[in-house]
């Protein structure tokens, strides 16, 4: 699996989401509460807005527009609006740096 360098870690304040462009795929990179770096695409599921607007709880990021929320692990959302799950990437951190493989983890190809 080849990873990319989306940016640096301390580029994301925890509790926060930021959009990277990654080759070409819209990525939002998050920070949980918790300490761990994620990254899923950076589009709602529902509609085309970017999930890096949105508010990170726990393990989730919300959808700015309609409250849709996704799991950050699987990419699931976790009610309406959205049915669909979005792609979650694998993470690394390396050296103070967020990696991102573009395979998706969860087998949820970005449209």
């Amino acid at each position: 699996m080849t990873f990319v360098r989306a940016c640096a870690a301390a580029d994301v304040a925890v509790g926060h989401a930021v959009p990277i462009d990654l080759d070409g795929t819209e990525i939002a990179v998050v920070h949980a509460e918790d300490g761990t770096f994620y990254a899923v695409y950076d589009e709602c599921s529902h509609q085309s807005v970017p999930l890096s607007e949105g508010e990170v709880d726990g393990c989730t990021l919300e959808c700015w527009l309609h409250g849709s929320r996704f799991d950050l692990r699987t990419g699931a959302p976790s009610g309406p609006p959205a049915t669909e799950p979005v792609p979650v990437y694998p993470v690394e951190v390396r050296d103070g740096d967020i990696y991102v493989s573009l395979t998706p983890s969860n087998g949820v190809v970005a449209p």
